[in-house]
């Protein structure tokens, strides 16, 4: 009698709109499941078009081509004899869907649309998507031709249904589904699902790999269960990375880890599990089995097929793990690494440019671009085919195979020190010795004649001549003189982005990279259309306190001493003359604020949802042991007005790796007005009102 089953899910590196592509990863994922034996194949969301279509989900061509893929799908010989269960939009009587397709053997088995839909942060999936509403109905679903062709079948069952095969039952979640109050799986498991499936289209957040793992695990304790988490992997066309951890779990035990980062664009796990293991955890739970005699049943479609073989006494069942996670300095090293990475190769660009300060900021992404090559020779040392090709297109050299990490860095990372009469001697010499030390091809230049040259038009245009604030100037002059040498560098950075390469006799452009942390976006502390500007940034989405546990990480890995005086300096823009030779410019002085203190700033504001006087309220109890009533709220008022004075320039932020939970990406994570009436006087009002009634407690109780 058999009752091992063996079952498989996936991580895929899907591409947004890639249909040759995510049929080809789809077939080998369903190869390299038949190969180990799996007799289901579980895949992420929407993995034939994509996850990240966006608006592209509004256009008739999508469904279609989506439609097209399934048909190769049905048609292939690798998906016969394996229940194969794949993610696509589909327009039921004039609704679109996001559905999984279940087929077997060329037959459409169900069409199961999601019922609980994602739609914040950076999800927006009602815009394109309805969920189904109809719990435990299903109705007919009439095949489009092209699909009757193949499967000879005129109608399938469409909704909220479970698969009944001759040894098990299997129900399946979608992504969302999941993370709900009242997830499908509780009454799927009582009314004796033993196998459950979740699709999932879920991206990294810094600290959060957890969250999946202790829902799957915690579920399947308390109901017990065998479940399937399969996700996407990579970055599919936008600002985030799908994170993979790929997962089999039964009885509250992990049984198959996938990777969080990997080079591989298809992974695939495998798990022999033995059924009776989740009928004898069931059966002596007494609180599951009277709500299991209550609960209202699922229609079950019936399959004529057996995830078990009849005689499997000898085959081993696979034994529990332990879930192992990354440091938050891994994580960081990790996923914004394999991000650039499948920037630059899909991008089709021969490398990338970096404005490289000295600064811990740019010293980061340089570091996650040396982070990015040494994956890169690791996986092409593992075997690593579409690697391998991948490189050798990027550096045009067709016999090429990387081995030294630096020596790839030294083809794929130009950086460049653009110093102004601004700048120091140390920080010139912190950014070369760093570019040494990772071997990128490193530029030095001045930009003091081109700076010199736009202030003389001005002079010459006005008749007036700005000057700096230490040399007498007004604050409006210091600010403007700072800000034409923060653009020139961007000016001067796409420029050689364009040419440096072709300067050397080799072909191809650049992708320039931004350095902009998460906190220093929040504030607005950057000059619109300056180094901050670029074609992407891997470091966008990470708070300052983060990149410098990094820098400190990538110092003793990747052995690179430079980043230890890169560390202890203080950071600072160089954008004000120098006295004696010495900075005399820092960036927390001209903040008004440290870095720490804006990661609370950031954090109240975006995930606890705080305004000026909520923030307040919060504040006044946090930091009763180092701040007055009062100097809180001069804090408060002094970031919601830079904030709101700065909010502007979240509208032509570049690009970045999504990462942290209160980022303030103007794009689609964090949508608010850019024109503020930056006094807030009402509500600064209220925080003053709350701060003489403090403080006249204060005077009573004295």
């Amino acid at each position: 009698m058999g009752r091992k089953v063996t079952v498989a899910t996936c991580a895929l590196n899907q591409w947004a709109l890639d249909f040759e592509g995510n049929l080809q990863r789809i077939l080998k994922s369903i190869e390299i499941a038949k190969r180990k034996g799996a007799r289901y194949r579980l895949g992420p969301e929407l993995e034939i078009c994509g996850y990240g279509c966006w608006d592209h989900y509004y256009e008739s061509d999508t469904l279609l081509h989506s439609l097209q893929v399934l048909a190769a799908l049905l048609e292939s010989p690798v998906t016969r004899d394996i229940i194969c269960d794949v993610g696509m939009p589909v327009m039921h009587k004039n609704v679109r869907y996001n559905c999984r397709v279940i087929f077997l053997n060329g037959k459409i088995l169900l069409i199961r649309p999601k019922m609980a839909l994602a739609n914040e942060g950076n999800y927006r999936e009602l815009r394109w998507f309805t969920p189904w509403s109809r719990s435990r109905q299903t109705e007919e679903y009439f095949l489009p031709r092209m699909i009757q062709d193949v499967t000879e079948q005129e109608t399938v069952p469409f909704g909220d249904a479970v698969l009944a095969t001759r040894d098990t039952c299997i129900g399946s979640e979608i992504c969302e589904e999941l993370w709900t109050p009242r997830s499908p799986h509780v009454d799927m498991g009582l009314d004796g699902v033993e196998i459950f499936t979740n699709a999932s289209g879920s991206h990294h957040v810094l600290r959060k790999a957890h969250t999946r793992v202790d829902l799957v695990t915690t579920a399947t304790a308390k109901n017990s269960g065998i479940y399937l988490l399969a996700n996407q992997k990579g970055c599919d066309g936008d600002r985030l990375y799908y994170d993979g951890c790929a997962l089999i779990a039964m009885n509250g035990c992990i049984f198959a880890q996938g990777s969080q980062f990997s080079l591989d664009d298809v992974e695939v796990l495998v798990a022999t599990l033995d059924l009776e293991d989740v009928r004898s955890h069931r059966a002596e739970i007494s609180s599951r089995n009277l709500a299991a005699s209550k609960v209202s049943p699922y229609p079950r479609v019936k399959v004529d097929f057996a995830l078990s073989c009849r005689e499997d006494l000898l085959e081993l069942p696979s034994e529990p793990i332990e879930w192992t996670y990354h440091s938050p300095e891994e994580e960081i090293s990790l996923g914004p690494a394999c991000w650039l990475w499948d920037f630059l190769r899909r991008g089709r660009q021969a490398g990338f440019f970096l404005p490289l300060s000295g600064g811990v900021d740019s010293a980061a992404t340089a570091c996650l671009v040396y982070s990015m090559c040494r994956q890169v020779c690791e996986a092409v040392k593992q075997g690593n085919q579409e690697v391998l090709a991948d490189v050798r297109a990027i550096v045009d050299e067709l016999s090429y195979t990387p081995q030294d990490p630096r020596d790839l860095c030294g083809r794929v990372l130009t950086t460049c020190y653009m110093a102004s009469e601004n700048s120091s001697q140390e920080t010139c010499g912190r950014a070369r010795e760093l570019a040494q030390q990772i071997g990128s091809h490193h530029i030095g230049l001045n930009i003091e004649p081109a700076v010199t040259a736009v202030v003389g038009i001005f002079s010459l245009v006005t008749g007036r001549r700005p000057l700096f604030a230490a040399h007498g100037g007004s604050s409006r002059e210091n600010l403007a003189l700072q800000n034409v040498q923060a653009r020139l560098r961007m000016v001067v950075a796409y420029l050689f982005a364009q040419l440096s390469l072709w300067a050397r006799g080799a072909r191809g452009g650049l992708l320039v990279l931004g350095s902009a942390n998460v906190d220093e976006s929040l504030l607005g502390y950057l000059t619109k259309y300056d180094c901050s500007s670029a074609d992407i940034n891997p470091i966008g989405g990470i708070s300052k306190t983060d990149l410098k546990a990094f820098v400190q990480f990538c110092m003793e890995r990747f052995q690179l001493p430079a980043l230890q005086g890169i560390l202890a300096a203080p950071a600072t823009a160089e954008l004000e003359p120098l006295t004696d030779g010495q900075v005399s410019q820092t960036d927390e002085d001209d903040m008004g604020m440290t870095y720490a203190e804006l990661s609370v700033y950031g954090r109240l504001r975006k995930v606890a949802k705080a305004g000026p006087y909520s923030m307040f309220c919060r504040l006044v109890t946090m930091w009763k042991d180092v701040c007055s009533p009062r100097q809180v709220a001069d804090r408060v008022r002094r970031f919601f007005s830079k904030y709101a004075a700065n909010r502007h320039k979240m509208t032509t932020l570049t690009p970045a790796y999504h990462a942290e939970s209160y980022s303030p990406d103007d794009n689609r994570f964090d949508l608010r007005p850019f024109l503020y009436r930056a006094g807030w006087p009402w509500q600064f009002r209220c925080v003053e009102d709350a701060v003489v009634q403090l403080e006249s407690r204060g005077q009573q109780d004295l």
